[in-house]
């Protein structure tokens, strides 16, 4: 039992330990509430009895003060053992839940989050995992409680009269077999309304993110349209799933209603053929009034746990996702990065990279250049192991990165990308990503070597300044020199620059190449640049040209070849010419 619900509920072990005890302890919790029926029940023999005990009313009466305290203090014990493991374990293991699953999403490369969007994981992570941990704390343990609870009071009403307990009793498999006969449906709408809700929060998510473009071009009407409309389907979708569960389960609950009427009937029945006592009845139907509540609540259990089975599949989809993996513990000769005969691509059949090879060696700056979408950022991620290689290999220092931990390898690694990433937090923590444990000091001596400093000391709290979601109340190039000074601070032997200045004006890229200047100095750059006079001082220089290599050399050499370093060299001087 423990290893299914491990297994199938996306549960670890102690959450499906504490699961099975919330369902034991629901059903001792449940058999407990039967305790006044039958403290009633020998009462009412006890006025019905025409011939008495012999004992006095009072103290009969005291013996049932006793029974009622004896009652209250096996109840409490049982209720509050089944709310801990029903409940706050419950909550517990959703809590870790989502931080497994965010340690998972740390772990895979790149290419799994190229095929999923960003909402569609928050999703999982924070809606997924509410509804997991509502049906595993409202559901299951009642539900498992309820059936446990129901069978051994089957089994003592069997035992005691079998005609009345089938009165009883005959309702239960009719009204479970209408709602698991409906497992397909229910499913089938649930997970509609789950890809509806997806789709909904990634419409919302899109607008936020673009709402600049959506204002500059009057896009807003028919952006909204479109977005109303995916509401309107996530809501007919939610709608509908609920209407379809509703319909099974209230058929089903109403159906197992008729068992107290058909208690009635036999039992008025059997009472007036001298088949049954006065008490027996009288107990039979209290067992009615009570038995069917907890079985109400089975079916309800049921429905819930059918509505967040696509959601317990959407985890376990994560969870099962192939983590990138590697030694944490290498032995590196030196820092050259090697590309050999690599091929690479996002989807199949459409090739980015073929048969690359080339040589960025220490001490030197290599540059990719070409027309756009010839590979070169995508030759620069796969060098840090963002993606693996579909075919070849990529080694650091003689040793195949892909046998290397990514998280490992990238110690090795300063990246500044053109599209800076920044945290809602204050400058000095911005910049102390780049080393976490690094002093204020060495903090501030970073942003100074990227001219950082003039800048972040006209900010209202200077380097404590929180500067919003992703540096919003910075410029593209102070966003820029940030990023910078965060590599700068970690100080790596590698440095890989991907249109770092492409969009800067001139004063901004002339501070940012000589903050860069300093960032490179005796390290393995790797340098990815449109603009030619950015890298007309490399080392070495690969030209790029629909996912292959087309031209290799110095600067000097490839200007005396008569090919498309030349040619885009040339344009690039006659366009600074241009005028209007």
């Amino acid at each position: 039992m423990i290893t299914f619900m491990h297994n199938h509920l996306a549960l670890s072990k102690k959450g499906a330990i504490e699961l099975f005890k919330g369902m034991l302890y629901s059903a001792l919790s449940y058999l407990t509430l039967m305790f006044p029926m039958g403290l009633l029940m020998l009462f009412i023999n006890r006025v019905l009895d025409p011939i008495l005990s012999g004992r006095g009313i009072h103290e009969g009466i005291f013996t049932y003060i006793l029974y009622s305290i004896l009652m209250i203090l096996l109840m409490i014990p049982f209720h509050f053992l089944q709310y801990t493991c029903a409940y706050v374990a419950t909550y517990e293991e959703s809590a870790k839940k989502r931080i497994s699953l965010a340690e998972k999403l740390r772990t895979l490369p790149l290419s799994f989050f190229g095929n999923r969007d960003v909402s569609d994981l928050t999703t999982t992570i924070m809606s997924d995992c509410t509804g997991m941990e509502h049906a595993f704390s409202h559901a299951l343990p009642q539900l498992g409680g309820s059936l446990l609870f129901t069978f051994l009071v089957m089994v003592m009403m069997f035992t005691t009269n079998a005609k009345m307990a089938l009165a009883l009793f005959w309702v239960v498999p009719f009204s479970l077999l209408l709602v698991f006969g409906s497992k397909k449906l229910q499913d089938h709408a649930a997970s509609v309304h789950l890809e509806a809700k997806v789709d909904c929060a990634d419409g919302i998510q899109e607008c936020l993110e673009t709402v600049r473009e959506i204002k500059a071009y009057n896009y807003r009407e028919n952006y909204l349209s479109l977005l109303y409309k995916k509401m309107d389907l996530a809501e007919h979708a939610q709608v509908k799933s609920e209407l379809t569960t509703d319909v099974f389960l209230g058929t089903g609950q109403v159906f197992l209603r008729l068992g107290l009427v058909s208690v009635i009937l036999t039992g008025g029945t059997l009472l007036s053929k001298n088949q049954l006592t006065l008490p027996m009845y009288f107990m039979f139907l209290m067992a009615a009034t009570r038995i069917y509540d907890p079985l109400s609540g089975v079916l309800a259990n049921v429905s819930e746990i059918f509505n967040v089975s696509p959601k317990i599949r959407r985890m376990q989809a994560i969870e099962e996702e192939t983590a990138q993996g590697g030694e944490t513990s290498y032995q590196l000769n030196g820092y050259d990065i090697a590309f050999h005969q690599v091929d690479f691509s996002y989807h199949p059949k459409e090739p980015v990279l073929s048969n690359v090879s080339f040589t960025a060696k220490q001490g030197e700056i290599t540059a990719l250049v070409g027309p756009s979408g010839s590979g070169k950022s995508t030759a620069a991620k796969l060098a840090a192991r963002f993606w693996d290689v579909t075919k070849g290999s990529i080694t650091l220092g003689g040793v195949d990165i892909k046998t290397l931990h990514p998280e490992s390898l990238l110690e090795n690694y300063s990246i500044v990308f053109q599209d800076v990433v920044l945290f809602d937090n204050t400058v000095m923590e911005n910049i102390r990503v780049g080393k976490k444990d690094a002093s204020d000091e060495e903090v501030l001596a970073a942003a100074k070597a990227a001219h950082c400093h003039d800048f972040v000391k006209h900010l209202p709290k200077g380097y404590d300044t929180v500067i919003g979601e992703n540096g919003a109340m910075l410029s593209g190039g102070e966003r820029q020199r940030l990023s910078i000074a965060r590599a700068l601070l970690k100080d790596a032997p590698i440095v890989l620059l991907d249109e770092a200045t492409a969009s800067l004006d001139v004063e901004g890229e002339t501070l940012i190449q000589e903050a860069i200047s300093g960032l490179i100095r005796g390290k393995t750059v790797l340098i990815i640049a449109h603009r030619m006079r950015t890298v007309a001082g490399a080392d070495h220089i690969v030209v790029l040209k629909e996912g292959s290599i087309i031209q290799e050399g110095t600067p000097r050499e490839l200007m005396e070849q008569d090919g498309l370093y030349k040619k885009m060299v040339t344009l690039q001087q006659k366009s600074e010419k241009w005028v209007l």
